[in-house]
């Protein structure tokens, strides 16, 4: 005898019941023991949702990891309440990828679960009172208050109510004094319901009955009781137009939307009147939230280097894993991953494009959709639940079989995986900081892909030194493209010395006069400008002239950033504000100035400078809409912006025609970061950005300003010299134990007492040091920021040899070492955040 999961079953098996391994999204290292009753055996399988109690009250999501006939022996399994779905939500190749990426970033794989469910496939529990069956008022021991009795009326009448109910009927903000009091006397009962957080979009629509549609005479002969209502026969006569159904029988089936007549301004009753009197129909049907579109019929044509760079990298995947396609910014990458993805999907095979930012997406998404069409799924945090579990459900169905995202796509369940594609692989915001996983998406993919066993293309104009590394050591394959497609050229790099223009008298509102000059020339030809500076807000504090006093968080070790468009100071960190003070709280004086250039001042500046210019600003603030970068997108590429002022979102994938100077504002800031890779980043985003001119046939023109204009990098820069930085980067980083030569981790100690997080970090760090593995410790420090959101921060750093098995090892040791911290009262309260490849 064999059950749904194809195991045998004898009959005293089958007599101790099936129970069943759930991955519940709570942080606890393990999965929970469930019984499976009788009544849902044959409904029940891995990867499918169910509907489980955890604790006392929590109804939560679970999935189904694995089935088997073994109890749990500390404690006594608790039946799974109900089953969500007649298919498996999560596939089996899914659970395998959240149990590698839980063991490898040192969390749990609930977590992992929590990130990777879009919110509307997990359910919610809500509190809910009823009035007690049980409950008689003339009986009762305990009388009810003139409140308790207004709650028991409007229960009389609706049944049941949340606590939000209550708070409306009673007119105060605080009833849960008042309920538990109803409780304790027996009148209600709470509980939780459970609600599905996601809701199919529904469409109304009408269509002719079947007598009428089958039956010419009997229409006309509607048409003739109708004459004496005009309102009636209009709306009739409009279905007729839209469908034609005498000429097209089947089109009565599709139907029409209600929202045709409505639109049409036609009488909502009179229609109403037409389905009550049965001559036509109203149905609901389920649609998509995404427009249908057939993909165009777009020729795809390469250059000869594009062509030869496909030759090669198609060559190369037939020995390789992956490869690393490094082409200079404008090379035409784009073209190569659409051919590549076209032969993937031929071929049956699923196709997963990586991008870093949504501005990305936005920007390519138009130009895929022409040639994938509806069968290219979008992935990205800007979507609504409901639309994110469409494309989740759409790749499940097999709909969608493309799919361009953020990180958070490499989650989505695929089934047959042939080519993950991973854009801009250097970007840093592949890197998820918090909450828990903390993983990167690129190196994430690689595994994913590894498990498909599909091929990965990672693409990048400036590789991070990771990939170049793997590269050069024959682990990946390696493909270069050094020209820029079709007559465009490489853009003229100048620098920008500010110091000298500020002794000279020449710095404008912090604009060079070669930056000022290039930008009115630009201008006066009609072309557009990019200045990048990576930081947003007015400027990054205020201070008092008078006494140097600077505004800080009250919750964090950090100055608030000054925003004058909405005259307030905020903490990036934590996001508390406050308002601008009139005068310095420390001394008194009015003399308040803003010190440093954020995005918001810089298009002041420019608004000052360039008074004809039509200046728009591209940052965390003006972006936090759904559809934010879209318009500005659209904005700038349809000509309504002369000059953009952005941070990191607009150095990358951006491609305009009339683009043709770029301003860096501050490159010194980027450079001297304290960071190993500050090197690194600053050649990734001064080369990314530079790449966004002169993309067609006009030259570029790229001004950096700097204080320091002798760094030998910014020569390599304008040489596009890629492997002589790295060389030299690399020697530093062999020499003192930096990636790649090393793994990093780093251990985060929190707690809202100073004394406690510190010697919960010592503690920590000697437990640390006696972990049998070749290793580098460093710390425990105060972290960089040495308190965020009242939590005051330690750190540990710790450089592991990348050979033999010192990573699993350490890991796994400094799990059970977490544990018994945790276990020990005066740690209890405390944070310990674990971080793998935190840089």
């Amino acid at each position: 005898m064999e059950n749904l999961f194809g195991e045998s079953l004898d009959h005293e098996s089958t007599a101790t019941g099936l129970f069943a391994d759930v991955i519940i999204p709570v942080p606890i290292p393990k999965l929970f023991t469930y019984k499976i009753p009788k009544n849902l055996k044959d409904d029940i399988g891995i990867g499918y949702r169910i509907i489980v109690q955890f604790g006392q009250k929590k109804i939560l999501t679970g999935i189904i990891a694995k089935v088997h006939q073994k109890p749990p022996a500390a404690y006594e399994a608790k039946p799974i309440l109900d089953v969500l779905d007649h298919h498996a939500t999560v596939n089996p190749l899914q659970i395998r990828f959240w149990s590698w990426m839980a063991e490898y970033y040192c969390c749990n794989i609930g977590e992992v679960m929590n990130a990777a469910l879009p919110s509307g496939l997990k359910l919610s529990s809500e509190s809910k009172i009823q009035i007690n069956p049980t409950f008689d008022s003339d009986t009762s021991t305990y009388p009810l208050d003139e409140r308790e009795e207004l709650i028991l009326q409007a229960l009389a009448n609706k049944g049941e109510m949340t606590f939000e109910d209550c708070q409306v009927v009673l007119g105060i903000k605080s009833v849960h004094g008042i309920l538990k009091s109803m409780v304790v006397k027996e009148a209600i009962l709470v509980f939780e319901q459970v609600k599905e957080k996601y809701n199919p979009k529904v469409e109304s629509r009408v269509r002719l009955t079947k007598r009428y549609a089958e039956d010419k005479n009997a229409l006309e002969g509607v048409f003739q009781e109708l004459s004496s209502k005009p309102k009636q026969e209009e709306v009739l006569l409009k279905y007729l137009q839209e469908v034609p159904v005498y000429k097209k029988p089947e089109l009565n089936t599709k139907g029409l939307e209600k929202s045709v007549f409505s639109e049409a301004n036609l009488s909502a009753s009179s229609l109403k009147t037409l389905i009550k009197n049965g001559i036509l129909e109203e149905y609901k049907i389920i649609i998509s939230r995404f427009e249908e579109e057939e993909p165009e019929d777009v020729e795809i044509q390469l250059s000869e280097p594009q062509y030869q760079a496909l030759k090669s990298i198609k060559e190369q995947l037939k020995e390789k894993n992956t490869l690393l396609l490094h082409g200079i910014t404008g090379s035409g990458k784009t073209e190569i991953y659409i051919t590549l993805i076209q032969e993937a999907i031929a071929g049956g095979s699923q196709v997963l494009l990586l991008l870093p930012e949504i501005a990305l997406t936005t920007h390519i998404v138009g130009r895929l959709r022409k040639v994938f069409g509806s069968s290219m799924g979008v992935f990205h945090s800007k979507y609504s639940d409901n639309e994110r579990v469409e494309v989740w459900n759409g790749v499940l169905s097999g709909k969608i079989t493309f799919v361009v995202g953020a990180r958070s796509s490499i989650f989505l369940p695929f089934d047959c995986l042939g080519l993950v594609i991973v854009d801009e692989e250097h970007e840093s915001s592949f890197k998820q900081y918090d909450p828990a996983p903390r993983f990167q998406a690129r190196d994430s993919a690689i595994m994913l892909a590894w498990l498909h066993q599909a091929k990965t293309v990672l693409g990048s104009a400036t590789p991070s030194f990771e990939s170049f590394f793997n590269a050069r050591t024959g682990k990946y394959g390696y493909v270069g493209l050094t020209q820029r497609y079709g007559e465009a050229q490489l853009p003229e790099f100048q620098l920008a010395d500010v110091l000298i223009d500020k002794k000279k008298n020449l710095l404008k509102l912090d604009f060079s006069r070669l930056l000022r000059e290039s930008i009115q020339e630009a201008l006066s030809k009609q072309e557009q400008v990019l200045i990048f500076q990576n930081r947003r807000g007015y400027a990054p504090y205020i201070s008092c002239e008078d006494c140097g006093w600077i505004p800080e968080c009250e919750h964090c070790d950090v100055s608030l950033t000054y925003h004058q468009f909405s005259e307030e100071m905020r903490c990036h960190y934590c996001g508390f504000k406050e308002k601008v003070p009139s005068s310095c709280p420390a001394c008194g004086s009015s003399k308040l100035s803003a010190v440093g250039l954020g995005t918001e001042r810089i298009e002041e500046s420019i608004s000052l400078l360039f008074p004809e210019a039509r200046v728009a600003r591209m940052d965390l603030d003006t972006t936090r809409s759904k559809y934010g970068y879209q318009r500005l997108l659209e904005d700038f590429g349809s000509g309504n912006v002369d000059i953009l002022v952005g941070t990191q979102m607009i150095t990358k994938g951006l491609d305009f025609d009339k683009v043709t100077v770029v301003g860096v504002m501050d490159a010194d800031r980027i450079l001297f970061f304290p960071d190993f890779r500050a090197g690194e980043r600053a050649f990734q985003q001064i080369t990314q950005v530079a790449g966004r001119a002169g993309r067609r046939d006009k030259k570029g023109k790229v001004i950096i300003q700097t204080r320091k204009p002798e760094q030998q990098i910014f020569n390599q820069i304008f040489q596009g010299d890629f492997k002589n930085f790295y060389l030299q980067e690399m020697a530093d980083r062999q020499r003192f134990f930096y990636p790649p030569f090393v793994k990093i981790i780093k251990v985060s100690t929190r707690h809202k007492d100073y004394k406690t997080a510190e010697k919960a970090s010592n503690s920590l760090h000697n437990l640390m040091g006696d972990i049998q593995v070749k290793k580098i410790l460093l710390g425990p420090e105060k972290g960089l920021i040495g308190k965020i959101k009242n939590q005051y921060i330690f750190e540990s750093i710790i450089k592991l040899d990348k050979g033999g098995n010192a990573q699993a090892q350490f890991k796994m040791e400094l799990q059970h070492l977490l544990t018994e911290l945790l276990a020990q009262k005066e740690f209890r309260s405390v944070r310990f955040i674990v971080d793998v490849d935190p840089y």
